[in-house]
């Protein structure tokens, strides 16, 4: 039963992380994804896999907030990001995560992230203006370190729940989505691991459930 198709109902999660022109998934620009797609080991323990990363261009009619500019640092059309178009992006991207499904017996993959949401829903408008029909991730379930960081920590910032689970975390290197998808990979392994240390997977049966 070691394996991801099995511990995430046929899931492959991926952890992502953007940089953006904002906070509005249909007007605001997509500007950097970086990805970390998750292994199991022959013990059951996840760790993170592959990393994918892509310096983006902003779609034609983008806006950009020059308040989200100057957070993320990013010049978006600065010749030496080497940028290229979301649809591009996109495409090398989903051909790859398709393949690791493939490969890991998973019927398609789910965006993992801090705060999940945003990253989901700029990724899925993305997908939608670059017509791309074969999205191989989930279109509204999304697994939250957020959320499992507020359950496990008591903490929902990303650096206080990194450092109360002992991961090194630099802050001048935070918001870059590389960076970033690499803390929150190491943070999504190390919560599901300690859970399955307390013996919460996997489970015999529906018996075994609390409640």
């Amino acid at each position: 039963m070691n394996n991801l198709a099995d511990r995430f109902r046929g899931f492959l999660p991926v952890v992502i992380d953007v940089e953006t022109g904002g906070v509005n998934p249909q007007q605001d620009a997509l500007l950097e994804l970086a990805a970390i797609s998750i292994k199991m080991d022959e013990t059951g323990l996840i760790f993170p896999d592959q990393t994918y990363h892509f310096h983006i261009l902003p779609f034609d009619g983008a806006h950009l907030d020059p308040e989200a500019l100057a957070f993320n640092k990013i010049d978006p059309f600065h010749p030496f990001r080497f940028a290229v178009s979301e649809e591009a992006a996109l495409k090398v991207f989903f051909k790859a995560i398709k393949k690791e499904c493939e490969q890991k017996k998973c019927q398609r993959a789910v965006v993992v992230g801090h705060n999940a949401w945003f990253d989901q829903q700029f990724l899925n408008f993305a997908a939608s203006r670059a017509k791309l029909k074969s999205n191989p991730f989930h279109r509204f379930t999304s697994l939250d370190t957020a959320t499992l960081s507020a359950l496990v920590y008591g903490q929902t910032v990303l650096a206080k729940a990194l450092n109360l689970a002992k991961i090194a975390f630099k802050t001048e290197e935070a918001h870059s989505a590389l960076y970033d998808a690499q803390c929150t990979a190491d943070l999504f392994c190390t919560i599901v691991n300690h859970y399955q240390a307390l013996n919460g997977w996997p489970m015999a049966n529906s018996e075994d459930l609390p409640g």
